[in-house]
């Protein structure tokens, strides 16, 4: 499982609906620290049945409290290979305000799936890890301008917009038309902000984005708080 934002309780269900069990993960990879990412990993990697090995970065290991009761912790340096299960998994830096914030890119049986949101912009370096992606979760956080008439304070939004915040759907866009790979067949667009974004407006930018250079990949928007529909497993 990458993160473990939800609680223990809302995991479970939504695990559940898509016929897995909290309980029986193999591991839980953390991208980095902040609560939305976070917020249930402790219940979720202490639970009645033992430890869940959870992999995070050096320095985000520190950052995490848990209270007294800590899992099975596999630290690794940004950048590195992992082995887990029968996945090879590649880490690798995102521009985010977070202490080591990572993407990763899964590969098993032929197949990689890349995981790449909470970033300001997409360097060169993350362009490359997205290669060869047969299935890519991509951020499309904000529409611009509902987040500048939005309810957020200013230095907020300052944040979001800044090179260590958030990919509005216009950055989001611009990457698909000028560096999503061919192979992708599956694009997920997610990390949707509730108050600054609508799945609407994503879902228009990213057919007219694939449109652009007739790729026929599968759009998928990730709306905020439901589940995919079961029938994408």
């Amino acid at each position: 499982m990458i993160d473990a934002g939800l609680s223990r309780l809302q995991t479970r269900q939504r695990l559940a609906a898509i016929g897995e069990d909290v309980d029986k993960l193999d591991a839980i990879l953390v991208t980095h620290e902040h609560s939305d990412h976070v917020a249930g990993l402790l219940r979720i990697a202490v639970n009645k049945d033992g430890k869940i090995p959870v992999y995070m970065s050096h320095k985000t290991a520190p950052m995490i409290d848990w209270e007294g009761r800590e899992p099975i912790v596999e630290k690794f340096q940004s950048g590195t290979r992992l082995h887990v299960g029968e996945f090879e998994i590649d880490s690798f830096t995102i521009p985010h305000d977070a202490v080591d914030p990572v993407g990763f890119c899964l590969r098993a049986q032929g197949i990689q799936v890349g995981i790449i949101t909470d970033l300001g912009y997409v360097p060169d370096s993350v362009k490359m890890h997205a290669r060869g992606s047969d299935l890519l979760v991509f951020e499309s956080n904000h529409n611009l301008e509902m987040l500048k008439v939005g309810p957020y304070p200013w230095p907020l939004k300052q944040r979001i917009m800044g090179r260590n915040g958030h990919l509005s759907n216009d950055a989001a866009g611009t990457f698909i038309i000028e560096d999503l790979d061919s192979r992708v067949s599956n694009l997920i667009l997610g990390h949707l902000s509730e108050h600054n974004n609508h799945p609407e407006l994503v879902r228009q930018m990213a057919e007219q984005s694939l449109g652009l250079r007739s790729h026929s990949a599968r759009l998928t928007v990730a709306e905020p708080g439901k589940l995919l529909d079961p029938c994408f497993y």
